[in-house]
């Protein structure tokens, strides 16, 4: 018989598999193209189509599987691999399994932790208390954040439009989204297991390489929506709050102050914490430093224009890093936007589930690029860029 769970539940089989508490393979029907740009990590690519024969000999001699073994099936939104799973049962594999919703399923996978902070944030009795959630889009390594404070009245501490939904009713703390994805039902999720109530919502800039969900979820909730204030510049079609450079919102009693780091955009912003964490969207990560080309094209043309383009906003990003992010205490916990998730679905040396983190003193050191004097860091930003 066969068994259906949702992408969720794969997600738990997997963690229990890494850590040996389960033993199965995952057989992707999709085909080999599909399979090549984005799958699940240690996958096996078997091309299956519906209404087509299919092989058991064939399947057994490519892939090494027999009936005594544990199969996970997926495709692209679960109806192949649902069919795959019906031939695997009739060919007496006694353990089959099929991810509902497939791969379209799995790109909406999350994982919430905590990040941890130096000892000294909120350290005294009469400081308010403070956490800065991480929420991780497993597939994407996408990461976004739920910064959650006390409950003093502040700039945030926004009363949700009548009958909204901003979190826990009656909470005792308040809290801001940052960098929310499509799934803004995360970030609620997150704020009713801290019994705080959404305030407000911001972005740390305007995302060219995913869909921000920030617009969407405020609305939702009836709160405000922040971005940085040169996001005016960039024709945003969609309301929005400008946070000036410098311009600090009080998080339940928590200091969340905007610093202007241009480069990967025009409108990038950081976000300082309670000096205890910053939150620095796309500009720095935990071992690499944001891209230019998203907004900032080094081709087309006669290569003049653009490449010059490409050129300052490398140099704005090295001002950004070193004027500004580097410049924070060496103890500062950096929380990123992204962690790298390549076509074969690994992540490098992030576990997902923990958190992803560096501190600004680990950086400094730790990132090759940031040692680079201004002139040798915009060559090689420009000089990695995608033709």
């Amino acid at each position: 018989m066969v068994e259906t769970i949702s992408a969720d539940e794969f997600r738990d089989r997997i963690d229990e598999r890494r850590r040996g508490e389960r033993s199965f393979a995952v057989v992707d029907t999709r085909p080999e193209e599909s399979f090549e740009g984005w799958r699940v990590a240690d996958a096996i690519g078997y091309f299956y189509k519906p209404f087509h024969e299919f092989d058991i000999d064939d399947f057994e001699r490519e892939t090494g599987f027999s009936p005594g073994d544990s199969v996970i099936t997926l495709c692209a939104k679960g109806k192949a691999s649902d069919d795959f799973a019906a031939e695997l049962d009739a060919a007496g594999y006694e353990d089959v399994t099929v991810v509902a919703d497939g791969m379209r399923g799995w790109s909406a996978v999350y994982d919430r932790t905590e990040v941890p902070l130096p000892d000294a944030a909120g350290a005294t009795d009469a400081a308010p208390p403070l956490d800065v959630v991480q929420v991780q889009r497993r597939a994407k390594g996408c990461l976004g954040y739920l910064v959650v404070g006390g409950r003093e009245p502040g700039e945030a501490d926004h009363v949700p439009a009548e009958g909204s939904a901003s979190g826990s009713d009656g909470a005792d703390r308040v809290a801001v989204a940052v960098d929310v994805s499509r799934h803004g039902d995360e970030w609620v999720a997150a704020a009713a297991e801290y019994d705080a109530s959404i305030a407000a919502v911001l972005d740390t800039h305007v995302h060219a390489d995913h869909l921000s969900g920030g617009r969407a979820l405020a609305d939702e909730l009836g709160v405000p929506y922040f971005l940085p204030a040169a996001a005016a510049a960039r024709d945003v079609a969609y309301r929005f709050e400008p946070v000036d450079r410098n311009e600090t919102l009080d998080v339940g009693g928590i200091d969340l102050k905007a610093l202007a780091t241009p480069g990967h955009t025009d409108d990038g912003a950081s976000y300082l914490v309670g000096g205890a964490a910053v939150l620095t969207g796309d500009t720095l990560f935990t071992d690499s430093v944001g891209r230019t080309e998203l907004q900032f094209s080094a081709g087309g043309g006669d290569g003049g224009e653009s490449n010059a383009g490409a050129a300052g906003a490398a140099r704005r990003l090295y001002d950004s890093l070193h004027g500004t992010l580097l410049a924070e205490p060496d103890d500062a916990v950096v929380c990123p936007g992204h962690f790298a998730v390549a076509n074969d679905g690994t992540t490098g040396g992030v576990e997902p589930g923990e958190p992803v983190f560096t501190t600004v003193g680990d950086a400094r050191h730790e990132i090759g690029i940031l040692g680079l004097d201004a002139g040798d860091f915009v060559d090689r930003i420009t000089g990695t860029l995608p033709e």
